[in-house]
């Protein structure tokens, strides 16, 4: 995709409550950080319309709504954490959320076999139809028990709660995870940085430009390692029973 084919999106996303987990606090007593990650923001936008011709890239988010922060009493899940079904821990959520945030697609180049389905015209009228419906899965902030809505929006428009503070530095915090199916790698990482607020508005560094990384563990995307698996139902015919599936 070239500079000029290159298609912006924005939308709205809000909801009673977001819990984008401090990794520090997973196992435990949950925490949020108080802007969404890049990552959350990628889930969502997939979570509207998604294929794996194209990959989304999250270019700025805008906080509209005061950062509140709210503790719940839940059960943990977790055996290792919960001693007993009575077991309770104080999960600290984000309350009243509402984000409007503007991105753009590019061709997943890992994925050749799909190069005949780089239409941006067809993808861009899809992503907007899909909004117009509130996304075509269910809109998760950050966790499943937080529910999210999307809308159409342009981006600026309305009044945010920051639009009058000049700078906040939010401190170092997760910006997303690298998949082998976007970066090619055979290997999970974690990506850190230390975003800062300006008038409101987040301005995310692209995936490639971020300098702190560390590896998780190993692994393979399945689509990109077994290309040749992805055969026509002819050709599957052919390969089981010998004919041309006449």
């Amino acid at each position: 995709m070239t500079t000029s084919e290159i298609k912006h999106f924005s939308f709205e996303v809000w909801g009673a409550n977001a819990l984008y987990t401090d990794p520090l606090s997973r196992g435990g007593e949950k925490a949020t950080f108080s802007v969404p990650t890049y990552q959350s923001l990628i889930g969502i936008s997939e979570s509207i319309y998604w294929k794996p011709t194209f990959n989304f890239v999250i270019d700025r988010v805008r906080v509209m709504n005061p950062i509140r922060i709210e503790s719940k009493a839940m059960r943990p899940l977790d055996k290792n954490f919960a001693l007993d079904k009575n077991t309770l821990a104080y999960y600290t959520y984000l309350r009243d959320v509402r984000y409007q945030v503007e991105l753009h697609m590019v061709w997943n180049l890992n994925r050749p076999d799909l190069a005949q389905d780089r239409n941006l015209k067809k993808h861009a009228a899809i992503f907007n139809r899909s909004l117009n419906r509130g996304g075509r899965r269910d809109i998760f902030l950050g966790t499943r028990e937080c529910q999210g809505y999307v809308k159409p929006v342009t981006f600026g428009e309305g009044v945010g709660a920051y639009d009058d503070l000049d700078e906040l530095n939010l401190g170092m915090m997760v910006h997303g995870f690298n998949y082998p199916s976007e970066t090619g790698v055979d290997e999970l990482s974690v990506r850190l940085w230390v975003p800062k607020m300006r008038k409101g508005i987040i301005d995310f560094q692209q995936p490639s430009d971020v300098k702190t990384v560390q590896t998780i563990r190993p692994m393979k995307d399945y689509a990109i390692n077994n290309q040749t698996r992805f055969t026509s139902v002819d050709d599957e015919y052919t390969a089981m029973f010998g004919g041309d599936g006449e």
